[in-house]
């Protein structure tokens, strides 16, 4: 079950990641990863820009928690300090602020979440199709596989993959043709 803000306990999360608590950090950043970008993009503006700051700020509050001081502050607000401070400097030095009204800021955010979608369902698409690549590649020959590879992911040439495998440029040629030809079949 995860914690409520009130749950989490953020000045032992800051003191264990002065102390080089790695999981302090990676609870913090669970808890409140994802209010943080939401805070960094309604500055900037840019969902890419804002994941560069709520990056930057992960690292500056794990190497600058220990200048943390409870007195000065609640915990909670130094780290939302720490992003937005970011922020507002990434907007000064690249000027981007461009003021716009509530509808045009629900558009953009619509927009964003859909671009989100399309991402992740290409990027599922993506790993589909890996897979089924990758059990295609399973089914060659071991030769053939690796003249596959050789030529497509080491990018080299028929006469180097000649040389690697030992076999005549001919054959290997021959290889690669017949190889492709049965991944497009078997992909299909």
């Amino acid at each position: 079950m995860p914690e409520t803000s009130g749950d989490f306990d953020y000045e032992a999360a800051l003191a264990a990641c002065a102390a080089g608590d790695h999981h302090a950090m990676h609870r913090l950043y669970e808890h409140e990863g994802a209010r943080l970008l939401g805070v960094a993009l309604r500055i900037v503006r840019s969902r890419a820009l804002a994941e560069d700051i709520v990056h930057d700020a992960c690292v500056n509050i794990w190497t600058k928690a220990s200048s943390f001081h409870a007195a000065r502050g609640s915990a909670r607000g130094w780290i939302y300090s720490v992003v937005r401070n970011l922020a507002l400097n990434a907007v000064r030095d690249g000027h981007r602020h461009v003021a716009v009204d509530e509808d045009t800021t629900h558009a953009l955010e619509a927009d964003m979440s859909i671009q989100a979608h399309r991402e992740t369902d290409a990027a599922l698409e993506t790993q589909v199709h890996l897979g089924r690549l990758q059990h295609c590649l399973d089914q060659l020959d071991p030769a053939r596989r690796h003249c596959v590879l050789h030529a497509y992911v080491d990018g080299c040439s028929h006469g180097e993959i000649a040389e690697r495998m030992g076999a005549p440029l001919g054959t290997v040629k021959a290889w690669i043709r017949r190889s492709l030809a049965a991944l497009r079949e078997c992909m299909a």
